[in-house]
């Protein structure tokens, strides 16, 4: 597998956009097009959370039973959730004009929103940018990373990656594009990722990579700790490499899968570290657990504390947080069997042992935590399983974001 340049439009057969309609931005590109003109397999995963928004509610009948994809109209700035059915009849309107627009079955068009709740979309404004998009799509790195851009909300930077592999001697790539800043705290995230490839693969097993996959990935991270209404991870395959088609779980699948990990995974973790203020990612590390589930568990809830994630941000080695959130995780373990550590900047410090703290200086550890990646190793010497989640710190800037979000 080799990391490329590139995102969405890095596969064969995909396009994309990203204009300005003024959904509820001025002076910024808030909506985006990711199109193939090849018919796509679909997969999805999308929030559990009760209150689901109208292109959830939208998308997972897509993904569930029409036969093909064509094409994803994204809107950033209004999240079209707790909008009735008026909001899901715009999820249906908003598929029509991209179906006149593209020339695709109506059923081939997924939609997605971000941003606040409660708003009715201005359909005036989202169609005119239905057209702008299907103008302005084109094949080019470049049209991929205006897409990206263009579904930002709170986000301080774009999120792309793509990578390259062999299947059977043919060369398939894989890319991506996310968003996520604030109300991060997926279970399958606001997030939304969009992964596309040119793998031929059965809808089957395009599905159960992406299921089994978003486990140790997307919902492995958080950045607040509110599940959003409108988590969509979407992955399309159109086909266009040329490989023989994969159809069942050999060596091909198994190079998909690692493809689609790494793709999730990096995706993921640009998420986190740009969560709202955040100045820092924040990676917590459980290895040598009793279980696979254990580790994770342990592992999320230590990114998840507030007053750890605080600590963080103040660069302060507080290390009690930290075995107070393993505590209240739910797991089983032995408190003075387990060991702690803290990395960053190519350095590392025992800071637990034995049930006490260790003769830890208190400067390299400050030195450790000032790093813009910190990683926190537990282990927990009770089992061999082992898990990984990614945060960022909790900054003062955090609150003025959300305390002033709708403006």
């Amino acid at each position: 597998m080799e990391i490329i340049k590139g995102g969405v439009t890095a596969a064969k057969g995909f396009e994309a956009a990203g204009v300005e309609a003024a959904i509820k931005y001025k002076n910024r590109k808030d909506m985006a097009l990711v199109y193939s003109q090849a018919p796509c397999k679909a997969a999805g995963t999308f929030t559990t959370n009760v209150v689901k928004a109208a292109p959830v509610l939208w998308d997972k009948d897509i993904v569930d039973n029409s036969p093909a994809v064509h094409a994803v109209v994204v809107n950033a700035g209004i999240a079209n959730a707790c909008t009735g059915k008026q909001g899901y009849a715009y999820c249906k309107e908003t598929a029509e004009v991209a179906s006149k627009a593209l020339n695709v079955p109506e059923n081939s068009v997924l939609v997605a929103s971000t941003g606040v709740i409660g708003m009715q979309l201005p359909m005036d404004r989202i169609a005119a940018g239905v057209e702008k998009l299907a103008d302005a799509k084109k094949a080019s790195l470049e049209a991929g990373l205006m897409a990206a851009e263009a579904i930002m909300t709170t986000d301080t930077v774009s999120k792309e990656v793509a990578v390259s592999f062999d299947i059977g001697g043919v060369t398939v790539t894989m890319g991506g594009m996310c968003k996520g800043s604030g109300m991060i705290h997926p279970n399958m995230c606001t997030m939304l990722g969009f992964v596309t490839t040119d793998a031929a693969i059965s809808k089957e097993l395009l599905t159960k990579a992406l299921k089994e996959d978003v486990v140790d990935t997307f919902n492995m991270i958080s950045v607040d700790g509110d599940t959003s209404t409108n988590d969509t991870l979407l992955v399309l395959a159109n086909g266009c490499a040329g490989n023989a088609e994969i159809i069942a779980e050999d060596e091909n699948y198994a190079k998909f899968k690692e493809a689609l990990h790494y793709v999730n995974m990096t995706l993921a973790k640009k998420m986190a570290g740009d969560g709202e203020g955040a100045t820092a990612l924040f990676e917590t590390k459980v290895i040598n657990a009793k279980t696979k589930e254990d580790a994770r568990i342990l592992a999320k809830s230590v990114i998840c504390s507030s007053l750890t994630k605080a600590a963080i941000f103040g660069h302060d080695a507080n290390w009690g947080r930290i075995l107070c959130a393993l505590g209240y995780s739910g797991a089983q373990f032995d408190p003075e069997q387990l060991e702690l550590f803290f990395e960053g900047g190519g350095k590392r410090i025992q800071i637990y042992k034995d049930g006490v703290a260790t003769d830890y200086s208190e400067e390299e550890a400050t030195v450790i935590l000032s790093q813009p990646e910190v990683t926190v190793v537990v282990d927990m010497k009770n089992g061999t399983e082992e898990a990984t989640a990614w945060g960022c710190d909790l900054s003062y800037d955090y609150v003025k974001i959300n305390a002033d979000y709708r403006s």
